[in-house]
């Protein structure tokens, strides 16, 4: 842990920092999940998805941001790469075969569920640790995946 003013102790500050770098995680295999689809979905509705499987992943950089930024405020060292995220993300794992609207779709609305649900947990966990602005932080990235899965589970439902 670097050393820090902010006023949390360092073992709250480390438990915190372990907090927001499984939700770190979670969020840039969302976001490049996100990107899989955009770059991969085909079929009737293939314009409106491309767009909005680009928006999810353009909101959710903003939150792997504010998470990375947080625990670095912290004192904590975000682990972003490739190598650290891909052992750690608790997602499902990306059907990186398909192509059609609707298979995205589904494993998009999945993925987006796994994170909120993550999302979710983590207020609580960060409000026991006696840090309410990661549990703000927590509640802020939960309203907004749980905005976007309807987005896209809408595409699911009328069937």
């Amino acid at each position: 842990m670097n050393p820090t003013r902010n006023d949390l102790s360092p073992e709250t500050r480390k438990s915190v920092v372990d907090l927001l770098n499984e939700q770190l995680a979670d969020l840039i295999d969302l976001q490049l999940q996100s990107k899989q689809a955009h770059w991969n979905v085909k079929g009737e509705h293939f314009y409106g998805l491309h767009q909005l499987f680009d928006a999810v992943y353009a909101e959710v950089g903003e939150y792997v941001d504010e998470v990375a930024e947080r625990l670095v405020a912290l004192g904590g060292i975000a682990l972003g790469t490739v190598a650290s995220v891909a052992p750690r993300t608790r997602l499902p794992l990306y059907p990186v075969e398909i192509t059609s609207g609707h298979d995205h779709v589904r494993a998009m609305s999945d993925a987006l569920a796994a994170a909120g649900t993550s999302a979710r947990a983590a207020i609580g966990k960060s409000d026991e640790l006696g840090d309410a602005d990661t549990a703000d932080l927590f509640t802020a990235v939960s309203r907004g995946l749980d905005k976007r899965l309807w987005m896209v589970e809408a595409h699911l439902q009328g069937e």
